[in-house]
């Protein structure tokens, strides 16, 4: 032990007292005398997760011992294969409804999904009076008649009202004079599949059917209106023209600046709306060369970037050879600072650091001490 360097782990803060403490007196300073010649550390032990479960069955030993059978009965098997079944559930509809009740009116949603995954939206407005529950039976209805027209026998059900739900599945009692004629019409309904399962779903998970729903609700209409069904689009790139994402042209955010600076053109869809903004906003550009700068407000000249190089300089500034893990407004100061500017900068600084990983594990770790210190050579203040 002379010769190495020895780690004491050890649960007792005694002995981390004595191997750390620089003034001891008694039988504890000759302890440490006669451990002085060793090169010994001392560790806190901590939890390891491998061994918990090692010490708790070490807590409790009993009696009755069986010693492990380490014999593979099925030893001359070469492998074990499993064979997926296809579920029937697989092949199931599915069918989430709900209902809106509000000041300007009363409405129901229902949505069909295939096993395709394709969406049959359904809607209708309630011209009578109906309270909330109500309306989630006659939502729930509306649905289950629309399976029916399509044939459907297997139908998985979903719904955002525990209450509901519940006095279908019949755990809990229906008391209402009204609820329960309701209740009755679900049940024969569901005698039409074959199989028919109610289960709940929150109302966050249940946006659609609770947006057709409340639109139902908020569209005035005294006769029945036929709208062509809704087709929901996926934008990839922001419309704006001033984002930092390349147009669908393949230019960056400022080509239409540029070209106005170079050739005094403007874009070919533009409008004298737009030539009058393009217009404004030469005065704030200069071009030198082929690089295009923006004039800060303390006549700084910022070189305009793209969406590779802005991107580049996020990754740098935050994380990269900066290496500042800042938020969002330092980090957009920093880059002006540094000279590059795009009309975005602040906002995708913004969220450039709200999605860095490192930011979101230790953000909430505070490096101030719990109270505050004092130097010990000052004097302690008094009142005269």
């Amino acid at each position: 032990m002379l010769y190495h360097t020895t780690w004491l782990i050890s649960k007792l803060d005694p002995i981390k007292y004595m191997m750390e403490s620089p003034a001891l007196l008694g039988r504890m300073a000759r302890w440490q005398i006669l451990l002085s010649k060793y090169d010994i550390v001392y560790v806190s032990q901590k939890s390891i997760k491998e061994s918990a479960i090692a010490d708790f069955l070490a807590t409790r030993i009993e009696d009755e011992y069986e010693p492990l059978r380490f014999e593979f009965p099925d030893e001359d098997l070469m492998c074990i294969t499993e064979k997926e079944c296809e579920s029937p559930k697989e092949k199931s509809w599915k069918m989430s409804f709900d209902g809106a009740s509000n000041a300007l009116g009363h409405g129901v949603g229902a949505v069909l999904v295939s096993p395709e995954a394709n969406h049959y939206p359904l809607t209708a407005r309630l011209n009578f009076f109906c309270t909330n529950k109500i309306a989630e039976y006659e939502a729930c209805i509306m649905g289950l008649r629309a399976a029916i027209e399509r044939n459907v026998k297997t139908l998985e059900v979903y719904g955002d009202l525990a209450l509901v739900i519940y006095q279908i599945h019949g755990d809990w009692e229906v008391r209402g004079s009204k609820l329960v004629k309701y209740n009755n019409l679900v049940t024969e309904l569901t005698k039409e599949f074959e199989e028919i399962t109610f289960n709940y779903l929150p109302r966050e998970e249940n946006q659609l059917a609770d947006a057709l729903a409340t639109l139902a609700s908020m569209f005035k209409a005294n006769r029945e209106t036929e709208i062509m069904p809704l087709q929901m689009s996926i934008y990839e790139v922001p419309a704006h023209c001033f984002s930092i994402e390349n147009e669908p042209d393949g230019w960056p955010w400022f080509q239409d600046v540029l070209e106005y600076i170079k050739n005094q053109k403007y874009p070919e869809q533009a409008n004298e709306n737009d030539k009058r903004t393009i217009r404004k906003m030469v005065a704030g550009f200069v071009l030198d060369g082929d690089i295009l700068y923006k004039r800060g407000k303390d006549q700084v000249l910022l070189r305009c970037v793209d969406t590779v190089e802005a991107r580049k300089i996020l990754k740098d500034v935050h994380e990269g050879i900066c290496r500042t893990y800042a938020n969002g407004f330092t980090m957009a100061r920093k880059i002006m600072r540094l000279g590059y500017y795009w009309l975005t900068m602040e906002s995708d600084c913004i969220n450039f650091a709200q999605k860095c990983h490192k930011c979101q594990i230790y953000s909430d770790k505070i490096h101030v001490a719990p109270l505050p210190l004092h130097i010990m050579t000052s004097p302690w203040p008094f009142s005269m």
